[in-house]
């Protein structure tokens, strides 16, 4: 026995302890980035539990940082940018994230409508509410803090990808959750952030992204510097809002159903068809973020504005924002392994 422990566990535990020590190393800031976001988003929820970020505000918030606060904050990033290669090939971010997103939600609908009585969406109701919160990941207030701090030359891209993401959710999205045809896609097609991104390629185009007076840089940059802090503690304040009422923990089985497809079937399809078929390694950057990211917190509210099933959406949203504690890191390595 003591042969077999100096010659084969021995050496076994060293390759773990090894491997465990490399995995912390590399993999540890990224953990502990996506904590602090989530951190970020427990401050809104208890600013929302004590009062002191009323469900009053929630509109003027949102809408100073939909409006001002996301544009100035692309605006900046491009002005920083100096990745911004061929912008002739700005189609491709857009394209990809619009034709994901539409595929993410095309499989979350097949499933609820086909299997999903199985897992606890019995109704067209749940089964809506299921199918787009469940497909459309967190395309923002998640990914875009980490592109910034750790893949940074991959920031204009993962941009430009969610102006694709936005228009899949504003006309596909509604399409779903309202059970028929909306013109809820000009509500992207004219939004601020999709102008601002417009705006910044015609400035990039025109090599003026640099050259924007110092003064006004500084206003730009300070509050587009609120975008997605204010956008995370919204979120926290809207979870809160919704989870007051424990009905939301009763079925399991939605909750397996929305990890399932969001973190696990998803991002294996993600990562297989971007493997295959995307190139530039910035926008396989976006694709590997993508993968990794839970259910958006945005749908929640859609869900309750079309009358759908809230606690099925809720359910799916705050269980694969937790798990992604784990599984954002992991996806991430996974991703980061897969597409070299």
């Amino acid at each position: 026995m003591a042969w077999i422990s100096r010659v084969v566990l021995s050496p076994l535990r060293q390759r773990i302890r090894a491997f465990i020590l490399k995995f912390m190393q590399e993999f540890w800031p990224i953990i502990a980035s996506v904590l602090g976001v989530f951190l970020v988003i427990g401050v809104g929820a208890l600013c929302r539990s004590v009062g002191w970020l009323t469900a009053e505000a929630d509109r003027t918030l949102a809408n100073l940082t939909a409006n001002i606060m996301l544009p100035a904050y692309f605006v900046h990033q491009f002005s920083r940018s100096t990745e911004i290669g061929a912008i002739s090939t700005a189609w491709q971010p857009p394209l990809l994230g619009f034709a994901t997103t539409a595929i993410g939600l095309g499989i979350a609908l097949l499933f609820a409508k086909t299997i999903g009585r199985w897992f606890g969406l019995v109704s067209d109701s749940s089964q809506r509410a299921f199918a787009l919160v469940a497909g459309i990941c967190n395309y923002g207030y998640i990914p875009l803090p980490l592109a910034e701090q750790f893949y940074k030359s991959a920031m204009i891209d993962l941009i430009l990808h969610n102006v694709g993401v936005s228009i899949a959710l504003w006309s596909i999205g509604i399409a779903i959750i309202s059970g028929s045809g909306s013109d809820g896609w000009k509500k992207a097609v004219f939004s601020p952030p999709l102008w601002a991104v417009a705006f910044s390629i015609f400035l990039s185009t025109m090599g003026w992204a640099q050259s924007i007076p110092g003064p006004l840089a500084t206003a730009i940059g300070t509050l587009g510097s609120c975008a997605i802090p204010m956008g995370l503690l919204l979120s926290g304040a809207i979870i809160v809002d919704f989870i007051r009422d424990k009905s939301w923990l009763a079925d399991v089985r939605v909750i397996i159903a929305g990890i399932a497809i969001r973190q696990l079937i998803l991002p294996v399809l993600l990562l297989t068809v971007g493997g295959w078929i995307v190139r530039s390694p910035d926008l396989r950057t976006v694709v590997m973020l993508q993968a990794a990211m839970p259910s958006a917190v945005f749908p929640i509210v859609l869900t309750k504005l079309y009358g759908r099933d809230t606690e099925t959406a809720l359910r799916v949203v705050l269980w694969t924002s937790i798990a992604g504690v784990i599984l954002i890191p992991a996806w991430l390595a996974a991703g980061a392994w897969w597409l070299g």
